[in-house]
């Protein structure tokens, strides 16, 4: 994956030279290869632009937070490099203070707050990767991020079957 990676990111320097010189880091989103690719497939239609993980998560794997300016890489379900974000707002909120605004940039289901605390709920108690798993005051990494690459379609209103994602989200 690592050569593939390197050829992945020379390809969009090679047409977009403003680009980091160093790979940036490589993800998908979700917790399985299904979500993966419907929630890649939410960005590559403009409808998703916003994401949240677990600070607690972070905290767990020893990862780095995201941070405004940087790239990434994010991938399908089968680890294929698809898309180039860049990241740019990150906010640290309590679950329960994470507003309808966010709950809409992420895309999924009808794009409620409601909708975004249940599935992301369910998400966290399932496959969290710290043992705290899900708290209603826990600490949630929202991200904004815009589409570098491809580039991005005209903005579009999608049709219900294009926003309906998977039950379980990250």
């Amino acid at each position: 994956m690592t050569a593939s990676l390197d050829d992945f990111w020379n390809e969009r320097r090679d047409e977009a030279s403003e680009l980091p010189a160093e790979v940036p880091e490589a993800w998908s989103f979700g917790a399985t290869p299904e979500q993966a690719d419907e929630l890649l497939g939410l960005v590559l239609r403009g409808v998703k632009d916003g994401t949240a993980s677990s600070l607690w998560d972070y905290e767990a794997t020893g990862d780095p937070l995201p941070a405004t300016g940087e790239c990434s890489i994010v991938t399908d379900g089968a680890g294929v490099p698809r898309a180039v974000i860049e990241t740019t707002d990150v906010r640290i909120v309590p679950f329960d203070a994470v507003g309808a605004e966010h709950a809409r940039a992420e895309g999924e289901g009808d794009r409620t707050l409601e909708h975004w605390r249940t599935v992301h709920e369910a998400y966290w108690r399932a496959h969290s990767e710290n043992p705290r798993g899900f708290e209603p005051d826990m600490p949630v990494v929202c991200e904004r991020f815009r589409l570098i690459w491809p580039t991005p379609a005209p903005t579009q209103t999608p049709t219900p079957a294009q926003t309906q994602p998977p039950t379980v989200s990250a």
